[in-house]
């Protein structure tokens, strides 16, 4: 009998990934709500939006608490599932004089320590593009501007989008600096009068534009990056294909009346979810 390389029992490994495959199912819902800020609002609202949602999932502590859960769930989905697409490779060293592998499983289950190996990778450059840039990188605060008569005549100001807004928003200006990644400070003497909000929605929009947004640095790949982007979007769903419905499987939550429901939904789940976050790149990049 096969053995996991990170569990002894290979009946626990197979619920634990049956498990940690429709957690990150899960995942993907969630995350996915978020990201759809990024194109169902636009313009200032939007912006703002999606800032306070990066906002949310960065300094919640629950929501850092299933952080911290998904980062071990995709860990263990990707590296035991690997090991264990080796380990049975090895089991059968002597290949069978007819291969029928229609026969046997299909084409999507027979590639899923690949096609988990492509996300894996998709994941990890997602997350040193965004996640590593929202919690160690120097990502600057929201700011926004207002017309106002001055003695030139109109002229913009700049303010700072805080948690407090009203009655006073703080103004960009030498005397109020930044602190502790967030909070604002009055430089002398030093006191505390606001908390603003990392400009995340600008870094993503710079991302996929190119082009310089709100002192973002455009990204001159920003066309490579949008069409990966959508390919490992593709790669998800043949993914999902097969993994959704072989999650319930292996749970042995298969029966004659609900398993045509599941494998439908899983079907839909597999398409809609990675379609949906494809389109928001490409959105992006031409409405912009």
């Amino acid at each position: 009998m096969s053995k996991s390389v990170l569990l002894k029992s290979s009946l626990a490994k197979k619920y634990w990934m049956a498990f940690t495959g429709l957690f990150l199912c899960l995942f993907l819902v969630g995350h996915l709500i978020g990201n759809l800020q990024l194109i169902l609002k636009t313009g200032e609202e939007g912006r703002r939006a999606f800032n306070e949602y990066a906002y949310f999932m960065q300094q919640n502590i629950l929501i850092k608490v299933m952080s911290y859960v998904t980062y071990i769930s995709i860990l263990f989905h990707a590296i035991d599932g690997i090991m264990l697409a080796v380990q049975n490779k090895k089991a059968r060293p002597v290949q069978y004089a007819k291969n029928n592998a229609n026969a046997n499983s299909s084409s999507f289950a027979r590639q899923m320590a690949v096609l988990g190996s492509i996300i894996f990778i998709f994941i990890a450059t997602h997350m040193v593009n965004f996640w590593a840039k929202m919690h160690f990188g120097s990502i600057p605060l929201h700011t926004y501007g207002v017309s106002m008569n001055g003695e030139m005549g109109k002229e913009e100001k700049k303010f700072y989008f805080t948690h407090d807004l009203a009655p006073n928003p703080l103004p960009v200006v030498d005397e109020i600096v930044v602190k502790d990644e967030f909070d604002l400070y009055i430089k002398e003497p030093s006191i505390k009068v606001g908390r603003g909000y990392k400009d995340l929605h600008s870094v993503v929009m710079a991302f996929f534009t190119g082009k310089e947004t709100n002192g973002v640095e455009g990204n001159q790949y920003a066309l490579i990056a949008v069409i990966l982007y959508t390919l490992s979007m593709f790669v998800l769903s043949f993914h999902l294909l097969h993994g959704f419905s072989s999650a319930f499987q292996s749970l042995g939550l298969r029966h004659p009346r609900y398993t045509p429901f599941i494998t439908g939904f899983g079907k839909f789940f597999a398409i809609a979810v990675p379609l949906l976050f494809a389109i928001i790149p490409i959105i992006i990049m031409y409405a912009n």
